[in-house]
């Protein structure tokens, strides 16, 4: 056992938060901190439990929430155990960077599954989206975007039939903002993105390799060309286990409008 982890083990205080916040609290700052890292494993619940000076669903109960947060993975069998999950994926609101971008920034491998691609009318709310009458020509590309293998996204991209004649006909599992750019010269440089917390029903639940009800984030987005034409109305569901947003702030608001 390293110092830093028996330092982390130290008996619970009987005064102030409960026991389970404060060990929950322990570990995610030693997983933050670099102290524990990916692919750790933490000692057995019973020992870990005597250690700490918690009953075992104490114990479990901390443990739990963290591996709610993707920060620990608990698995089962005669190699299972408790684990410190890789950090999560940071989604980035700052910039207009896909995907697959910001995947490979963050020295990740992406990926791409295409489970759809088909040419229907527009519903009202598509129409709406992409400036279009209902019942409009668009483009649906439904994919499950992964992360270094693993399944990250449920992405579902709708694009004006007259703008992007013959996407179809396109290899849809790369980065879908590049063939905009490179095949039809209309690259996105500006997006509105809306987040909404949400739960997992089970056909999405089966596909992002979740339980049904595991939380999930909903990013509603329309991105826009040069000109303010709307190019994409999409909506993807993140696991939340494996994500997180990035939104930076601009400058301070004058005094007299805060």
């Amino acid at each position: 056992m390293t110092v830093a982890l028996k330092h982390l083990l130290r008996r619970v205080e009987r005064a102030g938060s409960p026991a389970h916040t404060q060990i929950e609290e322990r570990l995610s700052e030693a997983i933050a901190g670099g102290e524990l890292r990916p692919g750790d494993r933490l000692p057995p619940e019973r020992d870990l439990a005597e250690r700490l000076g918690v009953s075992r669903m104490t114990l479990r109960h901390a443990l739990e929430a963290l591996a709610r947060r993707g920060m620990l993975m608990r698995t089962r069998g005669r190699r299972g155990g408790t684990f410190v999950a890789e950090p999560k994926i940071e989604r980035d609101l700052t910039t207009l960077a896909g995907l697959t971008l910001q995947l490979r920034r963050q020295g990740h491998t992406a990926g791409a599954r295409v489970l759809s691609a088909r040419e229907g009318p527009a519903g009202r709310r598509t129409a709406n989206a992409l400036r279009l009458k209902p019942g409009d020509s668009v483009i649906e590309v439904v994919r499950v975007r992964s992360s270094d293998g693993a399944p990250l996204a449920l992405e579902r991209s709708l694009f004006a039939a007259d703008r992007f004649p013959d996407l179809l006909d396109n290899r849809l599992d790369g980065s879908l903002h590049e063939l905009m750019e490179e095949r039809y010269g209309e690259p996105p440089v500006r997006a509105v993105e809306r987040l909404e917390p949400v739960v997992a029903d089970s056909e999405e639940a089966e596909v992002l390799q979740v339980k049904p009800g595991a939380p999930l984030l909903l990013v509603e987005r329309v991105a826009y060309s040069s000109t303010g034409v709307p190019l994409e109305y999409a909506r993807d569901l993140f696991r939340g286990d494996r994500t997180r947003v990035v939104v930076e702030s601009g400058q301070p608001l004058p005094d007299a409008v805060r």
